[in-house]
């Protein structure tokens, strides 16, 4: 998933309105047209999407241990989806488009100077921005609009007036909060910081920890994201100095998206999408090999079971460059003509669906949990999902549509979409626990943009019942006799729009 910002820091809500279990055990499963998705589920097994993320653990293995956009790894990622497509009879297609590549050469570095020397953790206390700036900067540290009160909410650095009285040649110490980290790092340059630290906000369990995000385009500044705890720190001294190192450069690189349809109406296109791109850092088999083998294995056993094809044609789409700013699936939306995007019923996303400490979050379509409605559809997306797991007598959840992963640019063009995801970086509640099982107070996935993101961090539990719920969404919308798509693009105050993350997000 993306960082925030454009890095996606995949952040969800906590339970709000948990579906509950089914009164009636054992119901079936049916598409709106009275199709069984049972025997689709059955063939869709964790078994053969363990089976895909171990030759994605192989494509990370043989290129340096990741399978980022335009690299060798993502190059294998992309031989070996195409190569299984082909075989169950499909024409993979690919998508080219040009972006700016973000390279870090070493690892980054921040110090605490003065007045007493602190030597800070990357990928732990701090990690670089995508899309940072290079330098190696000591500075007095100039914190800008902070807030440390409960509940620390934020508008640090999103106005050019939140310098004002700023030393040129400072560092930036800066608060996640209300505008993306592009902003925030943009506004620090063009005052004449010499580097920018932001850290996290610190009103919430997913929002004290490590900072990872995207800028979403060059910064000519070096800039790092933080833990709430290291901003306090920094923040504590106005006499505080610090060391920021980063060794990075921004190159314009050309990689693509995979796309391989069914027959099936092109009028009510239904697009399947998981990201196939992994972070520099690591393999990125839960993020997000899971959602990319499970719709993978979904075409697979959809082609085997129908030679003829759905009554409306799916598109399964593998996006590049997710990890980037939502990248490949912007592209992609953004070349589709008016008539193009009517023709599309709906887009439905799997982003993390194998995640160890997992809760099953489905996209609050209708908007009752968290206010940000998706285009007109969306619910009914929503209620498809909601409905089949409390057959099945499972819980679900509802997570924001927060822009944070590849639906983004669908939902801003008007077409609706939902989709399933079983957490990130964020924290599992009492609550949730309660109701989901695993560890209160632990990361739905501690290896979330890690090198340890790898084929053993998956929960193979999570895999088999959210793959079920993918094969029955594809086949339910894949069968439908009626429209989904709406013309309204709802009613979200989310500002999607400018909430692109890293891999997940810029987020705010």
């Amino acid at each position: 998933m993306t960082k925030m910002n454009h890095r996606r820091n995949k952040r969800v809500g906590a339970i709000t309105a948990v579906v509950a279990l089914a009164l009636g055990a054992g119901l079936p499963a049916y598409a709106d047209n009275g199709t069984d998705t049972e025997k689709l589920r059955e063939a869709v097994t964790a078994e053969s999407i363990m089976d895909h993320l171990k030759e994605l653990q192989k494509a990370a293995d043989n290129n340096n241990g990741n399978r980022a956009a335009g690299t060798a790894g993502y190059e294998a990622t992309a031989e070996y989806i195409e190569s299984e497509l082909k075989d169950a009879g499909y024409d993979p297609q690919r998508q080219y488009f040009d972006y700016q590549q973000f390279i870090e050469h070493t690892d980054s570095e921040l110090v605490q100077v003065s007045p007493t020397e602190k030597t800070y953790a990357n990928g732990t206390d701090f990690t670089t921005m995508e899309y940072s700036g290079a330098g190696d900067v000591t500075a007095a540290v100039t914190a800008v609009d902070v807030n440390f009160t409960d509940p620390a909410a934020s508008t640090s650095g999103c106005e050019a007036a939140d310098f004002e009285g700023f030393t040129a040649g400072n560092i930036a110490l800066i608060q996640r909060g209300t505008c993306t980290f592009g902003v925030k790092a943009q506004l620090a340059a063009e005052a004449g910081a010499s580097a920018a630290i932001i850290f996290n906000q610190g009103n919430g369990d997913d929002r004290t920890g490590l900072l990872n995000g995207t800028l979403g385009e060059a910064v000519a500044i070096p800039t790092v994201g933080a833990t709430y705890a290291v901003g306090q720190a920094l923040a504590a001294n106005p006499a505080t100095t610090a060391h920021v190192k980063v060794d990075a450069e921004v190159k314009q690189s050309t990689t693509f998206n995979i796309l391989a349809d069914t027959a099936g109406r092109a009028d009510r296109t239904v697009v399947v999408g998981a990201h196939l791109d992994s972070v520099a850092e690591g393999p990125g088999i839960n993020d997000n090999g899971s959602g990319s083998a499970a719709i993978l294995e979904t075409a697979i056993q959809m082609a085997e079971q129908d030679k003829d094809g759905p009554r409306n044609r799916v598109r399964f789409a593998f996006w590049g460059a997710e990890e980037s700013g939502l990248i490949g699936s912007t592209h992609y939306v953004s070349q589709l003509t008016k008539e193009e995007i009517k023709q599309h019923a709906l887009n439905l996303n799997f982003d993390m669906v194998g995640s160890p400490n997992f809760v099953r979050f489905v996209y609050d379509g209708d908007g009752d949990a968290f206010g940000q409605v998706g285009p007109n559809g969306s619910a009914h997306i929503e209620h498809v999902f909601n409905d089949y797991f409390a057959s099945q007598e499972l819980a679900s959840a509802p997570t924001a549509f927060s822009g944070r992963s590849d639906y983004a640019a669908f939902i801003e063009n008007g077409i609706p979409a939902g989709g399933l995801f079983t957490g990130a970086e964020g924290v599992k509640t009492k609550e949730e626990a309660a109701v989901f099982g695993g560890t209160e107070g632990a990361a739905y996935d501690a290896c979330y943009h890690q090198a340890c993101d790898d084929i053993e961090n998956l929960s193979t539990e999570a895999l088999d019942q959210m793959s079920d719920a993918v094969a029955h969404a594809t086949l339910t919308f894949a069968e439908t006799t009626s429209a989904v798509n709406g013309t309204a693009k709802g009613g979200s105050n989310s500002g999607v729009a400018d909430m692109k993350f890293k891999g997940h997000s810029a987020l705010k």
